[in-house]
């Protein structure tokens, strides 16, 4: 069985591909810090969005004119502008926002923390209600997460339930580990740490 989530971004690629909708994407990615806040998000959103229609790419292109013609670094509230400015354009096809990976956006430094600026905007955005506008957010069920998204009363599917997805996890886990194996690993080292990382995965 197909993972939700993958089924869910392949369903909008689809619904993208026969150009009925605008489909944009965002992954926290762990290992890049530039995609782990706000600003990253805001960001890749608006360089994606912008290349949707011409009304968007104007939208950009005041952003862009406004800031020196790209030579001057616009604020993380110019930017939240912008995406809203763009998304609130009238007379607009679908457009679904998939943010994937929020749990990965840090949440220990900084009052407020850099996820919490993260949820808040997802509140904004949500709550400009606009009916062409689908947002997509993918995270581990943390409880900061859960307290914001639970709130605004969104469609939830739990990955942990899914028959497919403990057999998926492992699976990426046994190409991973024969992969990148250490030298000099037996076939019995490589099997005790595929059970014991598939043991501790936890959904992910």
């Amino acid at each position: 069985m197909m993972p939700t989530r993958s089924a869910i971004i392949q369903d909008f690629e689809r619904i993208h591909a026969a150009r009925s909708a605008i489909m944009v994407y965002h992954y926290f990615d762990f290992r890049d810090v530039k995609k782990q806040d706000c600003y990253g998000l805001l960001s890749s959103l608006i360089s994606q969005v912008s290349a949707g229609s011409d009304s968007f790419y104007q939208v950009f292109y005041q952003l862009y004119s406004n800031h020196a013609g790209g030579m001057q670094k616009p604020a993380t509230n110019a930017l939240t502008k912008c995406l809203k400015d763009m998304l609130s354009q009238p007379r607009q096809g679908p457009i679904f926002i998939v943010i994937d990976g929020l749990d990965e956006c840090p949440n220990s430094s900084g009052m407020p923390s850099v996820r919490s600026k993260v949820l808040e905007l997802i509140k904004e955005l949500i709550g400009l209600q606009l009916p062409n506008v689908h947002l997509c957010v993918a995270s581990r069920p943390e409880l900061d997460i859960r307290n914001v998204l639970e709130s605004l009363n969104s469609l939830q599917i739990s990955l942990h339930d899914e028959p497919g997805q403990e057999a998926d996890i492992i699976a990426y886990i046994k190409s991973f580990v024969k992969a990148n194996h250490a030298p000099g690993w037996t076939e019995a080292d490589e099997n005790l740490v595929i059970s014991t990382l598939s043991q501790n995965a936890n959904g992910m």
